[in-house]
């Protein structure tokens, strides 16, 4: 029988790496952050909307919380009280019966709060512009903070325009302007 011959040891050298922080030399496994950052960490990673769901859009506002999607993955849990949600989504076509409720609701949320619009309805109308019984968007109401295109918009737009939002809260705590 024929010796094998041990494997190869291949070495990886450190390139063009960086010196380590003089604080994690002081200190190591110390981590420094500011309050402003960890608390948008916070709030990003907590969500708690408010679904206010007016029309179509809101059945795929609800297969987002299904077990397909699994939104609560992101640590966003549906809240059925304005006083514990931080997120409203308002989903569908907004008539100006609905614009009272919906202005009392978003005044009853605390503060920080944001609002994200779904759909072509809730964002401009959609294709009852200009009809005698629908607001021309949320955002004749309240202010908006995301809006989420389509009619209506699936399930995947929704996460894509929740976690836009997150990052928008942590840009925010930063002092900068969200793209």
């Amino acid at each position: 029988m024929a010796k094998r011959s041990p494997p190869l040891e291949i070495e990886i050298g450190r390139g063009n790496t960086p010196a380590p922080a003089p604080i994690n030399r002081a200190l190591p496994g110390v981590i420094t952050a500011r309050s402003d950052d960890l608390v948008a960490l916070a709030r990003k990673s907590s969500l708690w909307p408010l679904t206010f769901g007016l029309a179509c859009c809101a059945i795929e506002m609800i297969s987002t919380y299904m077990a397909h999607h699994d939104i609560d993955r992101f640590g966003m849990v549906t809240w059925p009280s304005p006083r514990q949600s931080d997120v409203m989504i308002v989903a569908g076509t907004v008539v100006k019966k609905m614009a009272d409720p919906i202005k009392l609701l978003y005044e009853q949320m605390p503060d920080p709060k944001w609002v994200i619009a779904m759909g072509s309805c809730a964002t401009n109308g959609g294709p009852y512009y200009r009809s005698y019984s629908v607001v021309m968007g949320v955002d004749h109401l309240i202010p908006v903070d995301i809006y989420v295109p389509g009619c209506p918009p699936r399930p995947e737009a929704l996460m894509d325009g929740l976690l836009k939002l997150g990052q928008k809260i942590v840009d925010d705590a930063r002092g900068r302007k969200s793209a």
